[in-house]
């Protein structure tokens, strides 16, 4: 995304911008943090030390702040003005791609699990972090597809020299759907279906509990989840 002919092709239509900024921000992130081989040597140790200072130390606020950065630093790269500071500047992408990827990795931590790295939010929480910047980048493709006029001036087209302004602004706001809809949904249904999962078998407490008697290890039999005594 950062050399040709990809660059080449964001300093010239707003799609190819448009794509080269969902790589950096979702996708890129996304795959590094879920195909990411910490377990490998060297540097083991200091991952599982990484992993167990996570464990031990499960702070939301922590998930919040990554969040808001993130969702700060979308809607900062997809200002006009900056937008048309990166056609004109080229080597401010790398600024673009160094904060969107250190980000997003931080932020995708909290969203999947990367062993032995593990998201230290709940799952509902999980799914809202994987929603909200969506939504984000889905704001931002309606407003820019929806929009008549030049939405950056630096990727403005001549009439009837090739693919329209317009249109270009349109196939662009459609790959900001689509690519942050193809990895944060599925993070998203995820965390809920497990989170429903794990939260609607009734009767997991009572196969625990009869387990254990019949292994001869003491247990405390309880009511299933939900469960209510009649009233007197």
């Amino acid at each position: 995304m950062l050399l040709p002919p990809a660059a080449t092709a964001a300093g010239r239509y707003a799609f190819a911008q448009a794509l080269q900024f969902v790589v950096l921000a979702v996708a890129g992130p996304a795959l590094l943090v879920t195909g990411a081989p910490w377990r490998m040597r060297p540097g083991r140790s200091l991952v599982d030390r990484v992993a167990m200072a996570r464990s031990h130390h499960r702070r939301t606020a922590r998930a919040w702040i990554l969040l808001a950065c993130f969702i700060a630093l979308v809607i900062g790269w997809r200002l006009p003005v900056v937008v048309n500071t990166l056609v004109r500047h080229p080597l401010l992408v790398i600024a673009e791609a160094v904060t969107l990827i250190a980000v997003g990795c931080a932020l995708w931590l909290e969203l999947v699990e990367s062993p032995p790295l593990l998201p230290t939010i709940s799952r509902p929480l999980r799914a809202a972090f994987a929603a909200l910047p969506m939504w984000t980048i889905w704001t931002l493709a309606y407003i820019m597809g929806f929009s008549r006029g030049v939405w950056f001036t630096a990727l403005a087209h001549q009439p009837g020299h090739g693919l329209g302004t317009v249109a270009d602004q349109q196939i662009a706001a459609a790959i900001l759907w689509a690519v942050p809809a193809v990895c944060f949904v599925p993070a998203v249904y995820v965390s809920l279906l497990s989170w429903l999962r794990d939260s609607s078998d009734p009767d997991a407490e009572l196969r625990g509990a009869d387990s254990a008697r019949r292994e001869g290890q003491p247990g405390t039999l309880r009511p299933p989840r939900g469960w209510r005594a009649p009233s007197s």
